[in-house]
């Protein structure tokens, strides 16, 4: 089943996607962020090219589980974005993601921000896919 990620960052969005079991996810492109309803739409253009089966919103909860403002914005967006495109969209929880990002492109010897977005967007989609399948956990606790 093909999936995109999306990790909705302060000026960027970063895309991924997973196409088949057994291939990780992998980044595909980063949207700049003008505005919420630019992104949503921007998104969605995404969506429609890439024809995923579902979509997958990073949800970036506080260390302690709870959520804040850049959680709240990012149902926010995940609800527009469900009525702008056909296919479900979920919320997953995105903790440390860019994180973990920016430590994998150090240790393979690339700097700067760019690309970190799809990056951490890869990982997000890869540990959702990872705990759909039976292979990670599932946030049951605080479950978006």
């Amino acid at each position: 089943m093909k999936r995109l990620g999306v990790d909705l960052g302060d000026r960027r969005v970063g895309i991924a996607v997973h196409e088949e079991e057994g291939v990780p996810a992998r980044p595909l492109e980063t949207v700049t962020l003008v505005n919420a309803s630019d992104a949503v739409r921007d998104v969605a253009a995404v969506v429609q090219r890439e024809a995923p089966a579902e979509v997958v919103v990073g949800l970036p909860l506080n260390m302690d589980g709870s959520e804040g403002s850049k959680a709240r914005a990012a149902r926010r967006f995940a609800v527009s974005l469900r009525r702008a495109v056909k296919v479900p969209v979920e919320l997953w929880d995105e903790r440390l993601t860019t994180v973990e990002a920016q430590r994998a492109r150090t240790a393979s010897g690339r700097k700067g921000r760019e690309g970190i977005d799809a990056h951490a967007a890869a990982i997000l989609l890869q540990a959702y896919v990872d705990a759909r399948s039976g292979g990670g956990r599932w946030p049951d606790e605080h479950d978006p």
